[in-house]
């Protein structure tokens, strides 16, 4: 292994340093936590009684014995493909944890609501805020204090942040993130865009449509493209949250339960109660944090992590922000090619080496800390390691030095890009993220006059009447946590794609989100300030010439700004819950800081 790269080094000092006052503030109170709620025996009888009255076997274990008790907390539905396996774990891991003298209850359950059923609709306008009401859930499901660790079950976009936040407050307590795997590939991805631009078009039937999506979405499983989930369960590999090689191993087959099995008993093994005590408080530190965020720049991952970085390292007390993530984008080299950055999926990245693969990579150039505590007693050295299965047993053996396909990963030494294809663009308009790994370089630089909109749906109605076919930057605002909860602005990826394709300069500029699986057309996304409460996108005008480039990193509006009213906000919506999430979009802080209501609120 070499030595840790001096800009990793310099940025992980920086972000200790920063976070010194946060960091101890949270460690002294997971301190008084541990003293205080660490072992249920604190509780009355009747307080015991009503909380093992259901367990039935396991009753006499919880009651008189000092065995550990594992609190499962279970984002399942069988609406999401992602966490509809997850309807049978509690009860395989009951018995898993039986094995080894140990008990387990389902603590709770959290709400898991799917980004792709609500893509483009006004259900996505709850689908942020879902991360702070996920948080909330986990601290209800928890606070009953009787458990000794931590199985968090949950995949998806939302879910696995939420779970972090929610459990990190319950830090003093042990943590194993037990994922469910991705379904088997379906049509090509290069095919499944294909339909989508034709349909955008007008080219294609909306029943050809749905045909192509069911041939890509078929079966229980994660997605399989590379959007927030799947970088969701490669960061819980960087941060140490899962037994090792887990991420990517499919459902309902022998090696996915043999996981399931090992993580609750290395769960049992890390409590208090056990030989090898791992409190999550511990695990997810600076070092923790920064691993995280040099794999989701070294795979290509999801811009939805610029925010849900920050929000899950402050309920660490630890503070992350864009200028971190540029620097590391800088000296972190682009290893994997996985869709929307490339052909492949996340079968074709696991079977070509997968997160073993990146980690061995990733060590061996000095990219990430080695020197970090995880749930595995070998540190992040197993994490180099890829899990087989002997007779029922799993067992872990060395990665491939070579990637099994070097159109997928590669190594460091011969990236596909040397840069990690996130950075941070800034000007009088505002700060914004731009990921630079799924757009060509020769579109890093566009400078056009823009069209401004304050919905998705106006610039729909603008591409079909034909008023966009030209050099365009299209600034769509309002659409920050505080105006609207941060939707997802997916829909307008065919759209702008079919007028790049066309030969057009074309960029986006938004207060908003962009999905996991967008790429394409340059985006300068969650611009903060955001348009509601003084962002300068609310003075912009039609024609203004505005100047997004990535390799600069500037974001500009070439227009004096001085003098303007700001724009009029759209009135709030109703309808679909929204009106319930108002004080979520009250309180919301920026979108660099985590756009989160509750940590906000907590001043955290």
């Amino acid at each position: 292994m070499s030595s840790l790269n001096p800009v990793v080094e310099r940025v992980t000092q920086r972000i200790i340093e920063r976070s010194k006052v946060g960091r101890a503030r949270y460690l002294d109170l997971m301190a008084r936590e541990g003293d205080a709620h660490g072992n249920r025996s604190f509780l009355g009888c009747s307080n015991l009684a009503h909380g093992f009255a259901g367990a039935e076997a396991d009753q006499a274990t919880i009651a008189f014995t000092k065995a550990s008790n594992i609190g499962i907390v279970t984002a399942y539905n069988d609406m999401l493909s992602a966490h509809q396996p997850y309807g049978r774990y509690p009860e395989a891991m009951k018995l898993y944890a039986r094995e080894v003298g140990a008990t387990a209850q389902v603590a709770g359950g959290v709400p898991a609501m799917c980004d792709g059923v609500t893509q483009g609709y006004t259900g996505m306008e709850l689908s942020l805020f879902s991360r702070d009401a996920i948080a909330q859930a986990t601290a209800i499901a928890l606070s009953h204090a009787m458990f000794d660790g931590m199985a968090l079950l949950g995949i998806c976009d939302k879910i696995v942040p939420g779970l972090v936040m929610g459990a990190l407050r319950f830090g003093h307590l042990p943590a194993v993130f037990v994922p469910s795997g991705p379904m088997p590939s379906g049509i090509a991805n290069k095919e499944k865009q294909k339909v989508r631009q034709l349909y955008a078009e007008g080219k294609a039937s909306r029943e050809e449509l749905l045909k192509s999506e069911m041939g890509s979405y078929h079966s229980p499983g994660t997605c399989t493209f590379y959007g927030t989930a799947n970088s969701n369960q490669m960061m819980m590999e960087l941060m140490g949250l899962h037994i090792p090689g887990s991420a990517f191993v499919p459902p309902n087959t022998p090696l996915r339960s043999a996981l399931t099995r090992a993580a609750v008993h290395r769960l049992a093994a890390i409590t208090k109660k056990g030989e090898d005590y791992r409190p999550m408080a511990q695990v997810v530190d600076e070092k923790a944090l920064v691993n995280a965020c040099v794999g989701l720049l070294a795979t290509g991952g999801s811009t939805n992590h610029a925010m849900h970085l920050p929000a899950m390292a402050r309920a660490a007390g630890v503070t992350i922000d864009w200028q971190d993530l540029d620097e590391l984008s800088g000296v972190v080299p682009l290893i994997a090619h996985v869709y929307p950055n490339g052909a492949a999926d996340v079968n074709h990245f696991h079977a070509a080496g997968g997160m073993g693969f990146v980690v061995s990579q990733l060590l061996g150039a000095g990219l990430i800390h080695g020197d970090v505590l995880t749930v595995s007693e070998h540190g992040m050295a197993a994490y180099a390691q890829e899990p087989v299965l002997a007779d029922t047993v799993v067992e872990w053996r060395d990665t491939p030095a070579a990637s099994g396909d070097d159109t997928i990963l590669r190594p460091v030494a011969a990236p596909f890009s040397p840069d990690g294809g996130m950075r941070l663009v800034q000007g009088n308009i505002g700060r914004a993220t731009f990921k630079t790994s799924a757009v060509d370089p020769l579109r890093w630089t566009i400078e056009a006059p823009c069209r401004v909109f304050d919905s998705q749906d106006g610039v729909q109605a603008a591409f079909k009447a034909g008023e966009l076919d030209r050099d365009v930057i299209v600034v769509v605002r309002f659409q920050g946590p505080r105006a609207n909860g941060m939707p997802e602005l997916h829909k307008l990826t065919p759209p702008l794609g079919v007028l790049q394709d066309k030969g057009f300069k074309v960029a986006l500029v938004t207060d908003g989100r962009m999905s996991g699986a967008s790429g394409k057309v340059p985006a300068a996304i969650h611009v903060t300030p955001e348009a509601l409460g003084g962002g300068a996108l609310a003075l912009l005008r039609d024609g203004d010439v505005v100047r997004l480039c990535a390799n600069k990193g500037s974001l500009e509006v070439l227009a004096d700004l001085s003098g303007r009213e700001p724009a009029s906000p759209p009135p709030a919506g109703e309808g679909m819950g929204r009106e319930l999430y108002s004080l979520y979009r009250l309180n919301a802080d920026g979108a660099e800081r985590g756009a989160s209501p509750v940590l906000a609120a907590a001043e955290l």
